[in-house]
């Protein structure tokens, strides 16, 4: 089946691309535009026309990609044309009549990429980070991925698990034959050593993951102390609701920002006081908890009240930042105690020392969060394929006697099956859906 879709931004442009991959391309630029295909990979200039009719719909730029060298590895083709939903919805319409030609689902050209051996999965999940980045870290962290020292390395790992597991096998298959002690010593030793450098990986604070979704900042403090507010500066416009009147926020309320480079998921939570009403007690609560899974807490104060008995001293104890505002209404010096905790003034009614708050952010995001290392596990998936193989590698570790080789074996190929899991070196039909339907349609 060959399949078709916009694979430029939706809505009005200067140009559209539509995009065509499949043993049909060829025919449908035959039948579009009335001539042979031009030559592979030069703009060409072509009237794409009405297949019944021979009208005019349009006038543009075909480009043709002979397979395999092609990103699908496919025969593909691009038609290039003035980007009206009109015009764009006629061409579709037109290569819809050719047989064997159907709309394209989600991720299916990538999709075709991984099934090809254009790509891995790794690469694959990464230009759709490339395509999803809103950031320029995030941009540079997909780029990385797709660089492919990710997939070297868990290729690498699993390329080891395989050279054990011949080892393993030959002892199974010839019983007889007595491995020397020095061999089963060193299978034993590579086996925990692909552990440590796994466990190495996995002990990475979850920086990938957490730049990939957003770092995730809490706004959190007493009532009153000016929490929607800041909340408000910080996106620059009026995302919570302002009110004098205390414990006017009562759910969390959040927002995803770009800060300074930095992609983040600011939540404005409910004032943390002692009350009576019950709904305002569990969003205090909701508060609490929001702050507790927080990679930052702003930790919001007035000024003229400063007192850190109890939960704000808790709250301040990690990743905490402490905002003290309403820093014009201060007419005497601050108490020396404060100088222990990471703080700023700042006064939101003069949108003084805004600026100072976002270098701390940024620095304390920098400082804890940022990494150079080469090998990032930016999804969850990774996250389990890996501790998964460790589990089965600790199995086969814990198995001292040569008769338990066939056990041994089978927690090895399991081991080795999680780490091709991750790069899509084994049968993985039933993660693709997943994958593949978080892409655009034209990708």
């Amino acid at each position: 089946m060959t399949i078709f879709a916009l694979s430029s931004g939706s809505g009005l442009s200067g140009v559209a691309i539509i995009r065509i991959s499949g043993r049909e391309a060829s025919n449908v630029i035959k039948a579009l535009t009335s001539k042979e295909i031009p030559k592979p990979r030069l703009a060409t200039l072509r009237k794409i026309n009405n297949i019944n009719t021979s009208e005019l719909i349009d006038e543009g730029i075909v480009i043709w990609f002979p397979g395999p060298e092609s990103y699908t590895g496919e025969d593909m083709a691009e038609i290039h044309i003035h980007g009206g939903k009109a015009g764009i919805l006629a061409v579709q319409n037109e290569i819809s009549k050719v047989k064997n030609c159907r709309l394209a689902e989600p991720g299916e050209f990538t999709k075709l990429a991984f099934q090809n051996g254009k790509i891995n999965l790794l690469k694959a999940e990464s230009i759709a980070d490339l395509i999803s980045a809103e950031t320029e870290i995030q941009r540079l962290q997909a780029l990385k991925i797709m660089r492919g020292k990710s997939s070297e390395k868990f290729n690498e790992l699993r390329e080891r698990l395989l050279k054990i597991l011949t080892f393993v096998e030959a002892k199974i298959d010839f019983p007889e034959e007595d491995l020397p002690e020095e061999n089963l010593k060193k299978i034993k030793e590579d086996s925990f050593s692909v552990i440590n450098e796994i466990n190495k990986i996995l002990n990475d604070q979850k920086v990938g993951e957490i730049i990939r979704e957003g770092f995730k900042i809490a706004i959190v403090g007493p009532t009153n102390a000016g929490k929607s507010s800041l909340l408000n500066n910080l996106s620059n416009r009026e995302v919570a609701i302002v009110s004098e009147i205390a414990g006017t926020t009562r759910d969390v309320v959040e927002t995803h920002l770009n800060l300074d480079g930095y992609p983040v998921i600011i939540s404005d939570t409910a004032g943390i006081r002692d009350s009576k009403d019950e709904i305002e007690k569990k969003g205090i609560k909701l508060s609490l908890k929001k702050a507790e899974n927080a990679d930052l807490k702003l930790v919001v104060v007035d000024a003229k009240s400063t007192d850190f008995k109890g939960f704000l001293n808790d709250l301040l104890k990690k990743d905490a930042i402490l905002v003290i505002n309403k820093s014009d209404l201060l007419k005497e010096k601050l108490d020396p105690e404060i100088s222990k905790f990471n703080h700023v003034l700042i006064s939101l009614k003069d949108n003084l020392n805004i600026d100072k708050l976002i270098s701390k952010i940024k620095n304390h995001l920098e400082n804890k969060f940022i990494s150079e290392e080469d090998i990032l596990i930016t999804r969850e998936r990774h996250r389990q394929h890996l501790l998964q193989c460790v589990e089965h590698l600790k199995n086969f570790s814990d198995k001292n006697d040569k008769k338990d080789f066939d056990k041994g074996a089978e927690d090895l190929r399991l081991a080795t099956r999680q780490l091709g899991m991750i790069v899509g070196k084994v049968d993985v039909e039933e993660i693709l859906g997943s994958i593949f339907n978080d892409f655009c349609i034209g990708k």
